[in-house]
């Protein structure tokens, strides 16, 4: 096992007020409350985490501006670079809802942070890919031993990576890992500093299609589920307020997959890529807007349970204690 064992994140669950007959705002003091359509709007604090998603498209088309004023709420965006950092975020209280890969996300329930699970955005079987140089000699993961593997610790890609290892019998102590965020890892890979790279879009198709790369393919499949996720005070105290941005989340989902040329142009507008590449990488993408299925939930322990016994996590986990389909499948009910 290498002297980096992951990226841990340690947080307080957030205490969060929820009181029956509907959604209150607490006033402190005489302990008064009234309904969260009077006052000041609810603040709702979304964060992008990182590369080309639904959330990004979502901000642009200001769709979820009418539906939140409805509800007395407003959005905050920000931006994070990766699964770790938004478990900082959600931590901190500074994110109320976004999206996680598999690997922030186990090792966030792992070390006890406030989030649940409340739908899936992608079964993510296209999401990541473990990249050489086509000259390098290796022809398979097994030549990795004793290579350097470039990858952002503790997210989707680094337990792609460990997962793709085990295929093959080795772990994390036969390679030397360097652990770089996602833009970063792929410089390192380009300069020939690094033999390897386990790496998501937009990168991966781009060292693809300009042939600075060949892909290691796995033995198996290896999915790595993309869910929605909420701050757990926040969906004790604004339930009403998740389930509009759900339905809005839903509503975009849509529109990308109806809308694949409109929205490869969004895209490339957003963030200055050819949008060709975004073409390709929107092919990938296999977007969803569902509960998160038996079988998902299956995929997603067997991870934790592969991270517990690599190490990788601390903590035994049972992933459906963190899964709330409630209102997605409420949503898709009302449609």
């Amino acid at each position: 096992m290498s002297k980096q064992k992951g990226y841990w994140i340690t947080g307080v669950l957030a205490a969060a007020l929820l009181l029956t007959g509907g959604i209150w705002l607490w006033q402190g003091g005489n302990g008064a409350a009234e309904p969260a359509g009077a006052g000041e709007p609810v603040t709702v604090n979304l964060a992008i985490n990182s590369g080309l998603s639904t959330f990004s498209i979502l901000k642009e088309q200001g769709k979820l501006d009418g539906l939140l004023a409805e509800v007395n709420a407003k959005a905050s965006w920000s931006e994070v670079a990766g699964g770790p950092a938004l478990l900082e975020s959600i931590a901190a209280k500074r994110t109320d809802i976004s999206f996680l890969g598999d690997g922030a996300a186990l090792q966030g329930q792992a070390a006890g942070l406030p989030f649940v699970n409340i739908g899936l955005l992608s079964e993510g079987a296209k999401l990541n890919s473990l990249l050489v140089r086509p000259d390098s000699g290796i022809q398979e993961v097994s030549d990795l031993k004793g290579k350097t593997v470039a990858l952002p610790k503790g997210t989707t890609s680094h337990v792609y990576f460990v997962k793709l290892l085990g295929q093959y019998g080795l772990t994390e102590s036969d390679v030397s890992i360097i652990n770089l965020q996602h833009a970063e890892a792929a410089s390192a890979f380009q300069s020939g500093k690094v033999d390897a790279l386990s790496i998501i879009d937009p990168y991966k198709t781009q060292l693809l299609g300009q042939k600075q790369a060949v892909m290691l393919t796995p033995k198996e499949a290896v999915k790595a589920p993309v869910t929605l996720v909420v701050r757990s005070g926040f969906l004790k105290e604004h339930p009403e307020i998740v389930k509009t941005v759900l339905e809005a989340i839903g509503q975009t989902v849509e529109w990308q997959n109806a809308n694949p040329e409109d929205a490869a142009e969004l895209f490339a507008s957003l963030k200055n890529l050819d949008v060709g590449l975004i073409k390709g990488i929107n092919a990938n993408l296999q977007l969803t807007f569902s509960p998160i299925t038996e079988d998902i939930a299956a995929a997603q322990q067997q991870s934790a349970d592969f991270l517990y016994e690599s190490q990788l996590i601390k903590k035994e986990i049972q992933y459906t204690d963190y899964v709330d389909n409630s209102l997605i499948e409420g949503v898709l009910k009302a449609k």
